[in-house]
């Protein structure tokens, strides 16, 4: 039954003469890139004799292992060691081999075939899958049983809980370590409470399953409808009784928070314990506060031990505390966090101002100041807040010495780069991204360093691919090239544009650097198009609006138009918004309905009102826009920026006030 695996095997192995050929061309001819491109089809379409019959047209061409990968990946179920070994020879320390290692290892580790997956995975170079990782855990558990490190307990819980999605590994090694003992009941109700939340109903029942598998019944009940399963019980006497009523109270919370407080309120709380009711508490009170509702600080306040919730429900304890201005519950929040959560900036910047609210000696003064002199900065948003607080503006950074011809000499020869920048630039973007980060992040002496990142960032400027400039240039630690980071493509289209509109290049460019890292034809998943990433439906309002006439939908795609009407558009949401910035960069993202809504509550700092927006994305881009704004400032004007400055303040608009941005799409 593998005599056509080890054929392809033996195959391989023979042409592995001309694996130098193979690896060696550094352009793509004509016919091999049409050929790349239709077995690229032919992956997507999983066309296994299309593949195979296309395979030797594209012997020797540069992007070969992409299109080796893709034959043998349709091939995995048939997949042998051999078949592994014959393409990893060909194709030695490419993404391409690792990843195929990676797609075989977790068949291996469902078919539990654990001695090969042992052998296979001491040659894993990626290490960077959690389900892989889970495997390779529940292997040493197998083997060292009660001898386990704990340190692997811990690694297997933190990777397991950050899945979003049902796996196998993970759960695999989450059993195993809890038969030994080495994971608690809480552990793994725990996993169960948070794919709840998510709305992950298999994830909640594969946890379930390990500790309590009786309970999957009451499971299937209380997803079902959580209010008609809390309202037709009466008692929760079992630790397993008080945990599904405790996943029927969360999941009730993810839309109605209110009616599960009062339900646990008054007739669950007496029942749980203190690490559970803390845990609801925490729930209920996240979900509030993601509604911006005045009541999350009231339920937060049910807690009576922070250190039973999750970083991501004290983060948002944090924001609810900002909006009314509680700096006390703001600090004990960020100290009971993990230790990953508090060196975050975020919770670093905050905590801060919040010792600083609270100064009463020159001697209160000591910590704020240490924590903001740990991350002030021009790295991000708040890094240059910080920057501020100390009394310093945001200035361009000392550009490095120049990189040398034998840098720049190295960084072409390299074979990975050189894929990535040719997948990229015949459409493969994907590959080409994958490739590139690949060789960009592993190296021979553990990761590149300043000076070849720097490097490898100037061969993507050179190429014009702008995101894996600035991603690349963003990754030095030492130096900063602020003309790596902060690029100014099609400069004149874009400051003639914005100028004659009244509108802050600056702005322009910090917004398209976050939108679309200056790719013309991007497009997102829901359809925003170009530099600017503009809807379709946003395109012909904004185009009515500035006067272009004739326009038509595909003319989108057009730089010059794109750029218009990017402008024209944030222009209008701009001026809108009475020129607040972070809130005009929010509407940009999230249409301008939802920031109507998010301005209502009390006059915020718009740091604080930013840190509060509901959705990650918008609230993540809002921080990045503004950051790069005030670095774009520096670096087009030569001249020191605030941050402070460009945020202000937000509120709701006066009651008698007409809102201008009501026929906005």
């Amino acid at each position: 039954m593998q005599f056509p695996a080890i054929l392809t095997s033996l195959t391989l192995a023979l042409g592995l003469v001309f694996s130098g050929a193979a690896c060696s061309q550094s352009k793509s001819d004509p016919a091999g890139d049409a050929t790349i491109l239709d077995m690229a089809q032919a992956f997507k379409k999983g066309d296994r004799k299309r593949l195979a019959a296309l395979l030797p047209q594209v012997r020797g061409h540069l992007l070969e292992p992409w299109a080796a990968y893709w034959e043998q990946r349709l091939r995995l179920e048939e997949m042998t060691a051999l078949d592994l070994q014959a393409f990893s020879a060909r194709f030695p320390h490419t993404y391409q081999e690792d990843r195929l290692r990676n797609d075989w290892l977790l068949l291996l580790g469902q078919r539990r075939d654990w001695a090969t997956f042992a052998d296979e995975y001491s040659r894993y170079r990626m290490s960077d899958d959690r389900e892989v990782r889970c495997y390779a855990i529940a292997i040493e558990q197998i083997e060292q049983g009660a001898n386990t490190s704990p340190a692997l307990a811990d690694e297997v819980r933190k990777n397991w809980y950050a899945l979003r999605e049902t796996d196998d590994g993970c759960t695999q090694a989450a059993s195993l370590l809890y038969a030994a003992k080495k994971l608690t009941p809480l552990d793994i109700w725990r996993k169960a409470r948070l794919a709840t939340e998510a709305n992950r109903p298999r994830m909640a029942a594969k946890a379930v399953e390990i500790t309590a598998p009786e309970s999957l019944p009451l499971l299937a009940e209380l997803n079902e409808s959580p209010t008609k399963f809390l309202l037709g019980k009466v008692t929760a006497l079992s630790r397993a009784r008080r945990e599904v009523v405790l996943l029927a109270l969360v999941k009730m919370a993810t839309s109605d928070p209110d009616n599960a407080a009062t339900l646990l309120d008054s007739k669950w709380s007496s029942q749980l314990n203190a690490e559970e009711r803390n845990w609801v508490w925490g729930v209920i009170g996240k979900q509030s506060a993601m509604r911006l509702a005045p009541s999350a600080v009231g339920y937060y306040a049910n807690v009576t031990e922070d250190s039973d919730l999750t970083d991501e429900m004290l983060a948002w304890k944090v924001r609810s505390a900002l909006r009314v201005g509680r700096w006390k519950e703001v600090a004990n929040a960020v100290s009971a966090m993990g230790k990953e959560a508090q060196a975050d900036p975020t919770w670093v910047y905050w905590k801060a101002r919040a010792l600083q609210a609270q100064v009463k000696s020159d001697l209160d003064r000591v910590e704020p100041k240490r924590l903001f002199e740990s991350i002030a900065g021009v790295r991000g948003f708040y890094e240059q807040l910080a920057l501020e607080e100390l009394g310093q503006k945001i200035t361009v950074p000392p550009r490095p010495l120049p990189i040398t011809p034998e840098e720049k000499d190295a960084a072409r020869a390299n074979l990975g780069l050189q894929r990535g920048l040719a997948a990229i630039q015949l459409g493969l973007r994907s590959e080409g991204n994958r490739e590139w980060n690949y060789s960009t992040n592993l190296h021979e002496r553990g990761g590149m360093g300043d000076r070849e990142l720097l490097a490898a960032a100037d061969l993507a400027c050179q190429r014009e691919v702008w995101d894996r400039c600035i991603n690349t240039s963003e990754r030095t630690k030492g130096v900063m090239d602020f003309e790596q980071r902060f690029p100014t493509p099609f400069r004149n289209s874009v400051v003639q544009r914005s100028q004659s509109i009244n509108l802050d290049p600056a702005y322009v460019y910090g917004l398209i650097r976050q939108e679309s890292r200056f790719i013309m034809d991007a497009r997102s998943g829901v359809g925003a198009s170009g530099l600017m990433q503009v809807m379709p439906a946003t395109a012909r309002w904004t185009a009515k609006k500035i006067g272009l006439t004739g326009f038509t939908p595909e003319q989108i795609t057009d730089r010059d138009t794109n750029i218009a009407i990017g402008t024209g558009y944030l222009k209008l949401v701009l001026d809108d918004f009475a020129g607040s910035m972070p809130m005009a960069a929010a509407a940009y993202n999230a249409g301008p309905g939802r920031p109507r809504v998010w301005r209502n509550g009390p006059v915020l700092e718009a740091a604080i009102w930013a840190e509060n927006v509901p959705f990650t994305e918008t609230r993540d881009y809002v921080k990045k826009v503004l950051s790069n704004t005030t670095n774009y400032a520096a670096l087009l004007t030569g001249q020191p920026q605030s941050l402070k400055s460009r945020l202000g303040l937000v509120g709701p608009l006066a009651a008698n006030a007409v809102d201008p941005t009501k026929d906005l799409p």
